[in-house]
């Protein structure tokens, strides 16, 4: 029978033990409440309820046999894209819904910062609210009044203390809300993706309060996409997809995994999108695009210092004499480099029909990321213009990062977020120390070697 419960050794250090959890619910709410009046009958009549089997028409699972454990003074991450499971999950931990199959363990006062203002009474002041949540928790009045001070001093919000929180932004909700959970001294801590309305300072605040409390013993259950401050912060991720785990381990490992694999989604999206390209009626368009490897194989991902080839097949409804064509490479920050007729002015008169015009780009400098290509074409007069610059097509680059001299814990979660463009660079210090991160690619221009190393 699904539960939750603590009958945990005293003795032992795991506070979180979460064995073949799931939980089901229901696209249709008629069905829903239907599915609900039948599972509270068959409990009450002490049977089986449908949320142990499987699927009942309508339903789909949230989550599905989860299991980890979690250790006094551990930080466990939860990471995923929306709807796969994480906020469900935490929402059973603390309580809030019954898991319809499994059995979560639990030991000690849970603090939970899951949803936005939840746990708050809006027409109660910020004030009040502590004292609600407190007592919730089993502090006494005389422990709660202990932590006030420190409670409002950290939530920042002023004389607002004493206003209604139906009142309060949802910055102000979360600095309340983070400052009740972590103040009051819990055993465990969940925190969702909230702190994400928290402003730079505040967000910084927090991570150090996370660190102070996990150092104290708490154990902490971090749901976040943001990727460096899961990293910084968490031992062990758990990553969930579509309410499964789909990895779960160390930190740099699975993180990888998870953008890697996050990167791959968004250029089949792409991919997908480009395959239903429609054709113009006007002079000239691009109707297809293939990226090939060093090997001429087709592909959408290459290496750090991969050549790539782009090949632009075209439609032209007449003969144009020599118009000029133009191939970008783009990242999330803007352009990193590419090829234009309009600078280098390589250009040919194009037959009316179909043809192809080939770019050999490389070798490519470029962290690992995802990048857009962008094309347009204009006429032999360089200002009019037959086709307008637009995405064509996506590529990502993957490399282990070690291998380009980045030995930060932070670097997995970080590349991604960087600057595109890979450089050799020394770091040289006060005291005369030099650090050199240089890859093996760039090791002529500085001291031959793959990965940050001190020189003496």
């Amino acid at each position: 029978m699904s539960s939750v419960s603590s009958p945990l050794p005293f003795d032992s250090d795991i506070l979180v033990r979460v064995s073949g959890v799931s939980k089901k619910f229901c696209l249709s709410l008629k069905k829903s409440l239907w599915y609900g009046l039948k599972d509270m009958g068959n409990e009450l009549l002490g049977r089986r309820h449908g949320g142990h089997g499987g699927l009942r028409p309508k339903e789909f699972w949230a989550v599905k046999e989860v299991d980890f454990e979690l250790r006094r003074g551990e930080c466990l991450g939860l990471i995923g894209q929306n709807g796969a499971g994480k906020t469900t999950l935490l929402k059973m931990l603390n309580g809030l819904i019954k898991p319809d199959a499994g059995r979560i363990e639990m030991r000690g006062r849970v603090g939970a910062l899951i949803a936005l203002g939840a746990g708050f009474n809006p027409i109660l002041t910020g004030r009040e609210n502590i004292y609600v949540n407190g007592s919730v928790l089993g502090l006494s009045k005389k422990e709660i009044d202990a932590k006030l001070e420190e409670i409002i001093d950290f939530a920042e919000i002023g004389e607002f203390i004493d206003t209604p929180v139906q009142n309060y932004s949802s910055g102000m909700n979360v600095r309340l809300g983070f400052a009740v959970a972590s103040s009051l001294d819990p055993d465990i801590l969940l925190v969702d993706e909230v702190l994400a309305v928290g402003d730079i300072s505040f967000r910084a605040k927090c991570a150090a309060r996370i660190q102070e409390i996990r150092a104290r013993g708490t154990a902490i259950i971090f749901v976040s996409h943001d990727m460096a401050s899961v990293q910084s912060l968490c031992d062990q991720v758990l990553w969930l997809a579509m309410g499964r785990v789909q990895k779960a381990g160390p930190s740099s490992n699975v993180i990888g995994e998870y953008v890697t694999a996050m990167n791959r989604a968004a250029v089949e999206r792409e991919r997908a999108r480009q395959g239903r390209m429609v054709t113009t009626t006007g002079d000239i368009d691009i109707v297809k695009v293939v990226l090939r490897d060093a090997s001429g194989k087709e592909t959408d991902c290459i290496r750090s210092f991969d050549p790539l080839t782009i090949e632009l097949h075209y439609q032209a409804w007449h003969d144009l004499p020599a118009p000029y064509f133009w191939i970008g490479i783009q990242s999330q920050y803007g352009a990193v480099g590419g090829a234009n007729m309009l600078l280098d002015g390589c250009r040919q008169h194009i037959s009316a029909g179909v043809g192809k015009i080939i770019c050999h780009f490389g070798p490519l400098p470029l962290f690992p990321q995802v990048y857009r290509i962008n094309a347009g074409i204009r006429a032999a007069d360089g200002i009019s213009v037959y086709l307008e610059s637009r995405q064509i097509a996506m590529f990502r680059v993957e490399t282990d990062v070690r291998a380009l001299g980045l030995s930060s814990e932070m670097s997995v979660p970080l590349v991604g977020l960087s600057s595109p463009v890979i450089l050799a660079y020394r770091w040289v210090f006060a005291d005369g120390s030099r650090y050199m991160v240089a890859p093996k690619q760039c090791m002529d221009s500085m001291r031959p070697h793959t990965v940050t190393k001190k020189v003496t």
